[in-house]
């Protein structure tokens, strides 16, 4: 039997699940079309086996061990970047999981698969204070990158003092979201959760999406503290260009800081009560007693003083931060921009916050 086949995928999410599907039909004798979509933990080698083999009989059937493998094409949308990568399917596995939830349509062709792959092939997740350790300079610091409240170095020194180095930069192939809901704002009354105001901000992986960021480096003892503050947060290395386009000499964490509030990239609820809680005590702990049931979800809106603080930190930035900001984030629809946003509710931005949190939330 001849093994040619062609692939068809997407990958994306659905009101915060992961969604997975599978379809074949057959060509011709020996040809096999596959649609795929899917999200969070899609084993694109495996399932491409199952079908093959469902099609075709056992002698094309491979090994759980033995991934496809082949040439994977990488190409940015709106850009003109690409290039190939030999690799096994095992390593495709793991980037859709590291990366989850958001890649790039790519086509899949022949025995030797050639796939269109993500643009951030660096993004390492960080699942302990241990882990840190390869993203520390040899004097013992760590690159921290900011995308919202961090924007603004006052803001930043509120939460790390003694930061050093602060500066700009630009990181590829992810966006802002409004998509999870921040207990602080609750703690601190400034969330409504009658309007459903009560979102912070987090980042997630989109390709041809670039945003203005900030970096700085901290303490590497700093580390265990914040992990520990901001919980609910998927912490990840990524690599930050200057705005002039070079590489920076260190991988940064990605984060953004208000109050406390870390965030390196978008989690799930699903993946933070398995591997962050060791209960439903420990969940109860920090979300439940606020009738918390989901965090990371796509229909509540930004906390209101949280969103003036983060507008107003980019605007006093410069006015690349600024445009980035309003424009490369977005509500939990992933559709709608905080430029679009603040045109419906200019209220927003004249809204004093409360007298107590005033400097800390003032941009």
């Amino acid at each position: 039997m001849a093994a040619n086949f062609k692939v068809q995928a997407s990958f994306g999410t659905l009101a915060g699940r992961v969604k997975e599907a599978i379809s074949t039909k057959a060509t011709l004798p020996g040809n096999v079309s596959f649609g795929i979509k899917g999200g969070d933990t899609l084993r694109i080698a495996e399932q491409l086996d199952v079908a093959i083999s469902a099609r075709y009989g056992e002698n094309l059937a491979r090994s759980p061990r033995e991934p496809l493998r082949g040439n994977f094409k990488l190409k940015f949308p709106g850009r003109d970047i690409c290039y190939y990568r030999k690799v096994s399917g095992g390593y495709v596995n793991q980037k859709i999981s590291r990366l989850w939830r958001v890649q790039p349509r790519c086509s899949v062709t022949g025995k030797d698969v050639e796939m269109m792959d993500s643009e951030h092939q660096d993004a390492v997740e960080l699942k302990n204070a241990a882990s840190f350790e390869q993203i520390a300079t040899e004097g013992g610091f760590i690159s921290i990158c900011g995308f919202g409240s961090l924007l603004s170095e006052r803001s930043a020194r509120f939460t790390f003092p003694e930061l050093q180095n602060f500066r700009v930069g630009i990181l590829h192939g992810f966006r802002r979201v409004f998509a999870h809901v921040a207990p602080v704002f609750l703690e601190r009354g400034i969330a409504n959760v009658e309007t459903k105001e009560m979102s912070s901000l987090s980042v997630e992986p989109f390709p041809g999406e670039s945003i203005v960021v900030t970096v700085f480096e901290i303490s590497e003892s700093e580390v265990p503290a914040f992990i520990e503050r901001e919980h609910e947060f998927r912490f990840l290395a990524i690599t930050v260009h200057s705005l002039e386009g070079e590489i920076s000499a260190h991988k940064a964490l990605l984060l953004d800081s208000l109050l406390g509030k870390v965030i390196c990239a978008r989690y799930s609820d699903e993946e933070y009560r398995r591997d962050r809680c060791s209960g439903d005590e420990e969940y109860n702990k920090r979300y439940g007693r606020y009738n918390i049931q989901r965090i990371w979800r796509d229909d509540i809106f930004p906390c209101r003083t949280y969103l003036r603080h983060c507008v107003l930190a980019a605007k006093n930035l410069n006015q690349a931060a600024y445009d980035s900001f309003l424009d490369h984030t977005f509500l939990g629809d992933r559709t709608t921009s905080i430029r679009q946003y603040l045109a419906q509710d200019e209220n927003i931005m004249l809204e004093e916050p409360p007298l107590a949190l005033r400097e800390r939330y003032g941009g």
